[in-house]
């Protein structure tokens, strides 16, 4: 057969070669070492938690080797594209931090030299490889139907390698002749490799993450154009990767059984085949109806809320804690190098391909919370200030107005036990700091004056009476204690918590249970950041009218 004349024949708008596209997209100025990765995602939905894990990972691969990380749409299956994916997807990986250095960065923009970034817009670059495959042989049109490839389905039932692929792959002999016959009719066709695949071979991958991996050659004649002209995946992929030059191609396992396909496509195009490093999936555990732990499966974008990173935004928790996890979840040393540095910004940390799990990585959302609180613990005042002001304009207005109507206010309340060497960790979310901090605020203060079992009625009124009469807007800490203890012995309270413990009937309580009182009457709390702080910070009169209240309703 003469393979020029059918190239020409199938593709004849094509008048570029794929040496113009070598010479338009040239390998990269890079440091040696240098790794270029990319996060390709369908715009078929919310971005999911293992979406932003992996970009997490070929990113941080990017970056610790001063290489590049960028973003490319994947979308030639326009059936399954929903109305502001892109848009989705780009906006998740703004939130957390995970900023492409090229590729698409809005609906219909671009930023790099190696775009388009988007598969659609690609279309005239993959027919130049399809015709150059068909120029050397390696790939030929298909004109079976829906029906003949069911027939050919049905008819391999009980063969060991199922597909279209020898004496199945009926169009892969047809000769010029009945090609143009076909064509002349009108047939719809699609283009297909003609694989070199050998049936007796297997091939061997070193997997970054999963080690070697020896697999069964490829012998598909696989699709590489479907008949509206558009690339499979596995074409597109093919030819953008080596266009937009990526060394290293980090994924989901899922596409592990591609890979011989894929080998063999970067090997007839003439292309270098990149490193593979495949990502196991976020698991989660399985429980009973009586929450009893059966098992793991995977995390799932219809069962699960926690899949979808909008889950995290619209929960309050920083972008830094969800990456802090991630990170904990894709390196299994990145926790211990946090406890020897627990200042360094992330990005200090020596990331590595080669320390993730060839297993599933368990989501655990109580540990997520203690990440959160250890992150948050760490953050200013200001900063706590301007995020939870930024969550609450869009997850709940009448907390903003409160928060907007007086910044000094909320950012000292925010100041209170934050920073030193113990700061207390007690907020994992911003949805939480409303009902936390409620009883700085007039419009949400609600106190029930609910009292220990070990403090009666007439004691706490009588704690609190005393404490009116001694109390001062202008003691500091040290001053304000000295006063609690002062009142203790009078009402039969020791100021010696050790005292108390060698003879617990001797005494009402201790100078802890007195400071207990005093706290609950002015913040309807057992337990709160510093006491002192929050009297000078509410002020005399707020104090002195809830120290009021609190006597009315004991009396």
């Amino acid at each position: 057969m003469d393979n020029l004349q059918l190239a020409n024949l199938l593709f004849p708008e094509i008048d570029k070669t794929p040496e113009y596209y070598e010479n338009k997209y040239p390998p990269r100025s890079l440091p040696e070492g240098a790794r270029v990765t990319r996060f390709a995602p369908s715009p078929t939905g919310f971005l999911h938690l293992g979406g932003l894990f992996a970009a997490t990972v070929a990113a941080k691969t990017a970056h610790a080797s001063n290489g590049i990380f960028y973003l490319r749409i994947e979308d030639t299956d326009k059936k399954r594209e929903v109305e502001g994916g892109i848009g989705g997807i780009i906006d998740g990986l703004a939130y957390f931090g995970v900023v492409p250095d090229e590729g698409r960065i809005s609906q219909s923009e671009d930023k790099g030299d190696y775009g388009p970034y988007r598969q659609s817009e690609r279309r005239e670059i993959y027919q130049t490889f399809a015709k150059a495959l068909v120029e050397n042989g390696l790939a030929y049109p298909c004109f079976c139907s829906e029906e003949d490839l069911a027939e050919l389905r049905a008819a391999q039932e009980n063969e060991p390698v199922k597909g279209y692929h020898g004496k199945w792959a009926k169009c892969r002999t047809l000769g010029l002749e009945q090609i143009q016959e076909n064509l002349a009719a009108g047939k719809p066709w699609t283009l297909r490799l003609r694989s070199q695949g050998d049936p007796e071979k297997k091939i061997i991958i070193d997997d970054f993450i999963r080690g070697k991996i020896e697999m069964p050659a490829n012998v598909a004649d696989i699709v590489l154009l479907k008949q509206d002209g558009i690339p499979t995946y596995h074409f597109a992929h093919c030819v953008d990767d080596h266009l937009m030059r990526s060394t290293h191609i980090v994924r989901g396992d899922e596409w592990i059984a591609s890979v011989p396909v894929h080998i063999e496509l970067f090997k007839a195009c003439g292309f270098k085949v990149p490193k593979y490093a495949h990502i196991a999936p976020i698991m989660k555990e399985e429980c009973d109806e009586s929450g009893n732990v059966i098992g793991k499966r995977k995390l799932s974008k219809r069962k699960d809320p926690e899949a979808s990173v909008s889950f995290y935004a619209q929960a309050g928790y920083p972008a830094e804690s969800v990456n802090e996890y991630l990170l904990t979840l894709a390196n299994s040393n990145f926790e211990d190098w946090r406890r020897a540095n627990p200042d360094a910004p992330q990005e200090a940390f020596p990331f590595n391909l080669k320390k993730m799990s060839a297993s599933g990585a368990l989501f655990d959302l109580a540990k997520l919370n203690d990440v959160s609180k250890n992150v948050i613990c760490r953050f200013s005042a200001q900063k706590v200030y301007e995020n939870v002001l930024a969550w609450a304009k869009e997850q709940d207005s009448a907390f903003y107005e409160l928060l907007a109507a007086d910044a000094d206010f909320a950012v000292q309340m925010f100041a209170i036990d934050r920073g030193g060497k113990k700061p207390r960790k007690d907020i994992a979310k911003w949805s939480e700091v409303k009902d936390y901090y409620a009883y700085f605020f007039r419009d949400l203060y609600e106190n029930d004056f609910a009292l220990p079992e070990n403090v009666s009625r007439e004691d706490a009124a009588a704690i609190v009476r005393a404490y009116k009469e001694v109390y001062s807007a202008a003691d500091d800490k040290d001053a304000w204690f000295a006063r609690i203890k002062e009142l203790c012995a009078p009402l039969g309270f020791t100021p010696n918590v050790k005292e108390y413990k060698k003879a617990p009937d001797a005494f009402k309580g201790h100078v802890g249970d007195v400071s207990g009182i005093i706290r609950i009457a002015v913040t309807g709390r057992r337990n709160t950041p510093d006491l002192c702080a929050i009297l000078a910070l509410l002020g005399e009169e707020e104090v002195n009218r809830r120290l009021e209240a609190f006597l009315e309703k004991m009396n």
